[in-house]
C-alpha cells in the first residue's frame, strides 16, 4: 500500500509504504543529497491471534490530518496518530507518525471504508464509515467515531471506535464509499445499478439508478463535486454532483472512454489521470471534451496465466541444444485478463530504434563513416560500398541527406574495401585494385599504390600510420601512410594458406593480426616486418576457420580482448598481452550456425562495443569485469558502421538486404517486450518450432444486454510477425483448460505435429455427465487450423505427451 502524508510543519509530503511482509515505513525526499530517506519504520505489525483481512489491505488518512487508520486484519483497525514533537526538535523530526494502536471492531467482510469530512468546525472527532457484508449477507453501513487518548512516556496510548449509526438497506452490489467534502459533505455509495448520496447515515438517502449496470472498481477525486470512476470492463466515467447551494439535488454520470481495467486511479491535475492496472498496461490519460487521449502506456506482463520458451537460435535439426545460449531465447507469456489480455514476447537484448531510412538499396557490401573538410569530431558523410561501385551520402546538421556524385577525388566507379580519415586532412581509400591517399582540401590524389600482375586486393585494414592489404589472399603487404604508401614489408604464407581476415588495431599500433583459411590459424605479426610474433591454431577441423577478427578494449582496466568469429557460428575470445603479444584465457560462445562479421562501435570512457553481424546479430560488450553477449533486434542486418553525426548523435548506419537506414542501438542489453493484443484472456500457450507458430487458448468476456457471456476459442499466431493467422470458436460456456503440441501418428502412420486442446464446461449438469472434450488440431499448408479429432471425456484439467504418439 502507498499513501501520502502531509504535515503542516513540513514543506514536502511523506510517503507511507506497506509491504506484503508486514513491513511499514515512511519515506521523505532529501533535496540536498537528492535521495530518499527513511523517516520511521514499523517492523512486523502481524498479529498472530488475528486473521489476515479477507479483502484488500486499506490505509486512510483523517481529513483533519490527525490520524491514519490501517485495515490489515479482520476485526481490527490500527490507528497511528500524526504527532508533533515540539519546537525543540529539528525539522526532520518535528512531525512523525506515532506508535500504532489496535482497536477492535465487530464488522467483517469489509468492502470499503473511509474517513468522512467534518460537518463543521465544532466536529473534532474523526468519523470512520464502513461498508460491509454481515452474516446474513446483507450490505450494511456503519458510522463510527474515533476516540484517541495519548499515552505517557513509553505508552502508545489507547484508541476506540464508538458506534454512532448504521443502515442495513443497501443494494447487494454496493462496493465503494466515497467521502464528499464541503460544501455538500456526506458520502456517496457506488453500487452496480445505482449511486446513492447520504448527507448522514441516519438521514434520507438520495438514490438514482444508472442507465446501465456497472461494476465499479476504482475512483479518484477531481475537486469538491467531481470524481472519476472506473469499472470492471475498463470504462472510465466522469461523475459530477448537482448542487443547489450546499444541498445535493442529484448527480450526472458521463462515459469518457475505455482504458485498461483500473486497479487504482490517481488524478494528477490539468485533466491528466494515471490509470494503474494489474490486469493490463498502466496508462497516463488526458481528459478531453470529446473523450480521452492516452498519453503514455507502461508495459505490464502480469498476471501471467501460462508461458512457453522459444529459442530461435537453436534450430539446427531441433535435436540438440547449444552449450551456450544464442541470445535469441524468448519467454512468450499469456498476460493480462479479459479485454486487457495479450500475448507477450519477452527477450533480453540490445534494442535498436530506427531514426530514418535513406532508401531502398540492395547488395551493400560494407559501410564507412567519414568527416568532410569542415567537420571536426563528428561524421557527416556515409559511404556505402557495393560490388562494382561506391555511393556517398552527405548529412547536414538538421538531418538533410544529399547523395554526392563526387567527393574529394574518391573513386566511385569501383567497390571500396576500406576508407577512412587519416592525419593531415587526408582520406585513405582501398579498392580491389589500388590504394589511394587524397587531400580533402584540393581533392587531389597525393599517393597511389596498385597491386602487380593483375592480382586483386581481397582484404585491407589500417591505423593512423600503416595500411596492410592482402594480395589475392596469398601474401600481405604493409604500406607506410606517411611516406606516400611506400612498401615497408611483404610476405607470403605458404604454410598457412590464404588470408581470410586481418586487422591493424589502433590500440596496439605496432602489430597486425590475420586469420588463415587452410590452417585455421590466427597469427600476430610485427607491423614493420610482418614477422610472426605469436600464432594459435583455432581448430583441427578444416571447416571451422576464422572469418572475422577484431582486437579492442571491452573491459576497463583489463588487457584488450581479441574476438574471432569462426565459420561455424562460434565466437572465440582471448585476453591479449600488450608486451609479450601472447593470447590467453580462451573462451567460446555460439551465436548461430554461420560466421559473424565484426564492427567496432565506440562508447564512453575509451571503451568499445562490438557489433556481431550474423543470422542472430548480437552486441558484445564488457560489464562488471566480464564479456556479455546481447541479442540485437536487427534480424536482417548485413553490414553496420558507427555514424556519430550532429543530426544523429551516437547513431549507427545499418544495411539490410533491401535498404539502408540510420538507427540508435543500446549500449547494453535491456528487456524488450513485443505485444500481440488479443483483448481476451490468454489462458494457455503452446509453441511449435516446426510450424513456427503459437497455439493459444483464449477466453472472451462480454456484456450482452445485462448478462455476462463467456466464450473460449483457439487461435493460431505467427512467431515472427506476431499476428493472428486463424481461430476456431468453441461452444458457449466451454472453457479452454489445457493446450500442448505433440507429435502424433496420422492415418498413414507418419508422425505429424498437432496442437491438442482440452476443454471443460462451466455448468455442472449435463447429458451422460460428459463435461469436457479433447480436440486435436492440424495446421494446413495455408496456415489455417483444421479439426482432426474430437473426443468427449468427463473433464480435462491438463494434458501431457511423454511419448511421441501417446497422450
Amino acid at each position: 500500500m502507498l499513501e501520502r502524508l502531509h504535515f503542516a510543519q513540513r514543506p514536502t509530503e511523506h510517503l507511507f509504504v506497506g509491504t506484503d511482509r508486514y513491513m511499514y515505513f515512511t519515506l521523505s525526499w532529501d533535496s540536498e543529497n537528492q535521495q530518499l530517506q527513511t523517516q520511521k519504520t514499523y517492523v512486523d505489525q502481524a498479529d498472530k491471534t488475528s486473521r489476515d483481512s479477507q479483502t484488500n489491505d486499506r490505509c486512510h488518512i483523517d481529513p483533519t490530518g490527525q490520524y491514519m487508520a490501517l485495515q490489515l486484519f479482520d476485526g481490527i483497525i490500527t490507528i497511528l496518530p500524526l504527532v508533533s514533537k515540539g519546537k525543540k526538535k529539528k525539522s526532520s523530526e518535528a512531525v512523525s507518525l506515532g506508535d500504532p494502536v489496535p482497536t477492535r471492531i465487530t464488522e467483517f467482510f469489509i468492502r470499503s471504508s473511509c474517513f468522512l469530512h467534518p460537518q463543521d468546525e465544532t466536529d473534532t472527532s474523526p468519523k470512520l464509515v464502513i461498508l460491509y457484508e454481515d452474516n446474513h449477507q446483507r450490505i450494511c453501513l456503519s458510522l463510527k467515531s474515533l476516540e484517541y487518548t495519548p499515552g505517557g512516556a513509553g505508552d502508545p496510548g489507547s484508541a476506540s471506535l464508538e458506534d454512532l449509526s448504521a443502515r442495513e438497506d443497501l443494494e447487494l452490489g454496493a462496493s465503494h464509499v466515497i467521502p464528499v467534502p464541503a460544501p455538500a459533505r456526506g458520502m456517496l455509495v457506488l453500487a452496480e445499478s445505482s449511486i446513492t448520496y447520504f448527507g448522514d447515515i441516519g438521514s434520507e438517502a438520495l438514490i438514482e439508478p444508472l442507465r446501465e449496470p456497472a461494476i465499479f472498481v476504482a475512483w479518484t477525486q477531481i475537486d469538491a463535486q467531481r470524481w472519476l470512476l472506473a469499472d470492471d470492463y475498463g470504462r472510465l466515467y466522469f461523475l459530477m454532483l448537482i448542487l443547489h447551494g450546499d444541498e445535493v439535488k442529484g448527480w450526472k454520470l458521463d462515459l469518457l472512454g475505455s482504458t485498461s481495467r483500473a486497479t487504482t486511479l490517481v488524478y494528477l491535475g490539468n485533466g491528466v489521470v494515471f490509470v494503474g492496472s494489474h490486469q493490463g498496461d498502466s496508462q497516463l490519460v488526458r481528459i478531453q471534451e470529446d473523450g480521452i487521449q492516452i498519453l503514455q502506456s507502461l508495459a505490464n506482463v502480469a498476471p501471467i496465466l501460462d508461458f512457453t520458451i522459444m529459442d530461435m537460435g537453436n534450430r539446427s535439426g531441433e535435436t540438440h541444444s547449444n552449450e551456450y545460449s544464442s541470445g535469441q531465447a524468448r519467454i512468450v507469456t499469456g498476460s493480462g485478463a479479459f479485454q486487457d489480455g495479450s500475448l507477450r514476447s519477452i527477450r533480453s537484448g540490445a534494442g535498436m530504434e530506427d531514426q530514418g531510412v535513406l532508401g531502398e538499396m540492395e547488395h551493400i557490401t560494407d559501410l564507412f563513416p567519414l568527416r568532410s573538410k569542415g567537420a571536426k569530431d563528428q561524421a557527416d558523410i556515409l559511404v556505402a560500398a557495393f560490388v562494382d561501385e561506391t555511393r556517398v551520402f552527405q548529412f547536414s546538421a538538421d538531418g538533410e541527406v544529399e547523395e554526392k556524385e563526387e567527393l574529394g577525388g574518391l573513386s566511385l566507379t569501383e567497390g571500396t574495401l576500406y576508407i577512412a580519415n587519416i592525419s593531415g586532412n587526408r582520406l585513405l581509400q582501398v579498392t580491389s585494385s589500388r590504394a589511394l591517399i587524397l587531400d580533402l582540401e584540393s581533392g587531389m590524389v597525393t599517393a597511389e599504390w596498385s597491386a602487380q600482375d593483375a592480382d586483386h586486393i581481397t582484404v585491407a585494414s589500417a591505423n593512423e600510420d600503416h595500411l596492410v592489404v592482402s594480395i589475392g589472399g596469398l601474401e600481405a603487404v604493409a604500406l607506410d601512410l606517411n611516406k606516400d604508401l611506400r612498401t615497408t614489408a611483404r610476405r607470403g604464407f605458404p604454410e598457412d594458406g590464404q588470408i581470410a581476415c586481418l586487422q591493424v588495431p589502433s590500440i596496439c599500433p605496432n602489430i597486425c593480426i590475420s586469420g588463415f583459411w587452410q590452417s585455421a590459424v590466427v597469427a600476430i605479426m610485427h607491423l614493420s616486418t610482418l614477422a610472426t610474433l605469436h600464432r594459435v591454431v583455432m581448430s583441427e577441423d578444416a571447416v571451422t576457420v576464422p572469418r572475422s577478427l577484431v582486437l579492442t578494449q571491452l573491459i576497463p582496466d583489463e588487457p584488450p580482448t581479441l574476438l574471432i568469429a569462426m565459420a561455424n557460428g562460434e565466437v572465440i575470445t582471448f585476453s591479449f598481452d600488450r608486451s609479450s603479444h601472447v593470447l590467453s584465457g580462451r573462451k567460446a560462445t555460439i551465436l548461430g550456425t554461420q560466421g559473424a562479421t565484426f564492427k567496432v562501435l565506440p562508447r564512453a570512457g575509451g571503451l568499445f562495443n562490438v557489433f556481431a553481424i550474423c543470422e542472430h546479430s548480437s552486441l558484445i560488450y564488457g560489464s562488471e569485469g566480464r564479456i556479455v553477449y546481447a541479442a540485437v533486434t536487427a534480424e536482417e542486418a548485413s553490414c553496420v558502421c558507427p555514424f556519430d553525426s550532429e543530426a544523429y548523435p551516437g547513431a549507427i548506419a545499418i544495411a539490410t538486404p533491401s535498404d539502408l537506414r540510420i538507427a540508435l542501438v543500446d549500449t547494453e542489453r535491456t528487456t524488450h517486450v513485443q505485444t500481440l493484443k488479443v483483448n481476451e484472456t490468454v489462458r494457455r500457450v503452446a509453441y511449435s518450432p516446426k510450424l513456427k507458430a503459437f497455439g493459444i487458448g483464449t477466453i472472451q468476456r462480454e456484456l450482452q444486454g445485462s448478462y455476462e457471456v463467456v466464450q473460449s476459442s483457439f487461435r493460431l499466431c505467427d512467431e515472427v510477425m506476431f499476428k493472428e493467422l486463424h481461430r476456431i470458436t468453441f461452444d458457449k460456456e466451454e472453457l479452454v483448460e489445457s493446450c500442448i503440441r505433440a507429435d502424433l501418428r496420422d492415418g498413414s502412420g507418419d508422425l505429424v505435429e498437432r496442437f491438442v486442446v482440452g476443454t471443460a464446461h462451466m455448468d455442472e449438469a449435463g447429458q451422460d455427465m460428459v463435461r469436457g472434450r479433447i480436440i486435436v488440431f492440424a495446421v494446413t499448408p495455408e496456415r489455417r487450423l483444421k479439426i482432426v479429432v474430437i473426443h468427449k471425456v468427463v473433464i480435462i484439467f491438463g494434458l501431457n505427451g511423454p511419448d511421441l504418439n501417446k497422450l
